[in-house]
């Protein structure tokens, strides 16, 4: 099918995911941006700076961005904001830039030396985090901080493979509570119990996004993330499904409900593909397997319903961890295929068109 002209549709009835400033736009965003650089399309980038002139105020403040929350998640729509900036050059999209940047100034760390994941999780360290932040800051630094915080950007994903990192496994679990002290956090590593698609598939889109924004002359620190990024993919792909994809919960496919994810399978085809157009995964090796993801979810998530419409279905709607009120979220095997599958949601949608992006530029 024209996948092209399926996003288009999907944007012209497109409304905001929440009432404020949220990641989910921030995934949309990203893709249409993608797709335009991609394709030359003027609608994608007509889409992202029609989203963006209606939030960003002429001062470069977001009244709708819920400061107090110090949520990790909310930087993620902030990536678009360089997007803006390139296309117009108005003043008030390096204003907001950094607004962002001032959130991250701000936001509460665990004592390594990493972002909390916000406010309502404190000394905790998520996967999720890592995508929705450190681009962005990678982002800002090459152009406008001087590269002077290069170090803690990558400290945070060196603190990662240091504390999250499961070498037996090769997989990174979905999050670590530092203080060790919640309800679903291993007494010895603060660990959460399993390994979630989705986090990972964050957490390789954070690396091949940082790794595309660094500059190869921070040889140390560029080094440093392209060992890890090569490493968790190589762990993931011992988990690939028959069928192409990746089960919800990544290493238990035998259990019952498990299921073959949509929207982390699509992180993993965008990370595939990214890190080969980067040069940094082999082509022969790596470029067939990342298509043969793509393809996977085309040919069997992208669907009609009852009703007769192609959506994309089989997206995991959300999973975290905690807090004390919600105890269902306790990061086990039954928690995460308890959560409820959607279609066409941001968050399935965005990665699917971002891997759409990277597969046209591989052709």
């Amino acid at each position: 099918m024209d996948i092209k002209l399926w996003f288009k549709e999907y944007l012209a009835q497109y409304t905001p995911y929440k009432t404020y400033w949220n990641y989910e736009d921030g995934c949309v965003l990203k893709a249409a941006a993608d797709l335009y650089r991609a394709t030359g399309d003027a609608d994608f980038r007509a889409f992202v700076l029609d989203y963006v002139s209606a939030w960003v105020e002429e001062d470069g403040s977001i009244p709708k961005y819920e400061i107090r929350q110090y949520n990790s998640d909310s930087i993620n729509a902030g990536k678009a904001l360089f997007f803006a900036l390139d296309e117009t050059g108005e003043a008030r999209y390096r204003q907001a830039i950094e607004f962002h940047m001032q959130r991250l100034r701000e936001h509460p760390r665990c004592a390594c030396g990493s972002f909390w994941h916000k406010q309502l999780y404190p000394n905790q360290i998520w996967l999720d985090g890592l995508y929705m932040v450190q681009p962005l800051y990678m982002a800002y630094e090459m152009r406008f901080g001087g590269m002077e915080k290069t170090a803690d950007i990558v400290r945070q994903f060196t603190n990662v493979r240091r504390m999250l990192w499961n070498k037996d496994k090769g997989l990174n679990y979905h999050a670590c509570d530092e203080s060790k002290t919640m309800f679903w956090a291993d007494r010895e590593t603060g660990c959460s119990a399993n390994f979630w698609l989705r986090s990972t598939g964050w957490y390789l889109m954070a690396l091949a996004d940082t790794i595309g924004l660094c500059r190869e002359e921070l040889y140390e620190h560029y080094r440093a993330l392209v060992d890890i990024f090569r490493e968790s993919l190589r762990g993931v792909l011992q988990y690939q499904a028959k069928d192409g994809l990746f089960y919800q919960v990544i290493d238990h496919p035998e259990a019952v409900g498990n299921y073959t994810e949509t929207s982390g399978s699509a992180m993993v085809a965008y990370a595939l593909l990214k890190g080969v157009r980067l040069g940094i995964l082999d082509p022969e090796k790596y470029l067939p397997i990342g298509k043969r993801v793509f393809e996977a979810i085309v040919d069997t998530k992208l669907r009609a319903e009852e009703d007769g419409v192609i959506r994309l279905t089989d997206i995991c709607w959300v999973a975290g961890l905690g807090p004390e009120k919600n105890p269902n979220r306790d990061g086990s095997v039954a928690y995460y295929l308890s959560e409820p599958r959607k279609s066409d949601d941001a968050k399935g949608v965005g990665p699917f068109i971002m891997a759409f992006s990277e597969y046209l530029l591989a052709q």
